[in-house]
């Protein structure tokens, strides 16, 4: 099983930065995409930006220009830097991971969520 542990999140005012990272950790062979969700109250969670273990990026359109998602040199890190935040970016923010590893002798996929942290830009 991999864990995540996310961190970075905090209060920021409207137009500020921040940078959310995700670390994954336990049993694997290898990770797969890593992608970060978000979720506004009373809202569905909803993707916000992924990136493959090649190196494509795709962004939610309401975060284009202004939010970079990038792997860290461990394959098991990334990181979402976010600027020009708006009050609408206001969320928790969850990774998500897709990792393989063996069970029965056999390479399976998963994926694991974190815990999520919160986002919050005032006006």
């Amino acid at each position: 099983q991999v864990q995540l542990v996310e961190s970075g999140g905090g209060m920021v005012q409207t137009g500020g930065s921040l940078t959310v990272s995700c670390e994954a950790s336990g049993n694997f062979f290898s990770i797969g995409a890593m992608a970060w969700y978000r979720q506004a109250p009373g809202q569905q969670r909803e993707l916000v930006a992924v990136i493959t273990n090649e190196g494509s990026r795709t962004y939610a359109d309401s975060v284009k220009g202004r939010f970079t998602l990038s792997r860290g040199n461990i394959e098991n890190t990334v990181f979402l830097q976010m600027n020009s935040l708006k009050p609408e970016d206001t969320g928790v923010y969850y990774c998500k991971v897709d990792y393989m590893r063996y069970l029965d002798r056999k390479l399976r996929s998963y994926d694991s969520w974190g815990q999520g942290t919160q986002v919050t830009v005032s006006s």
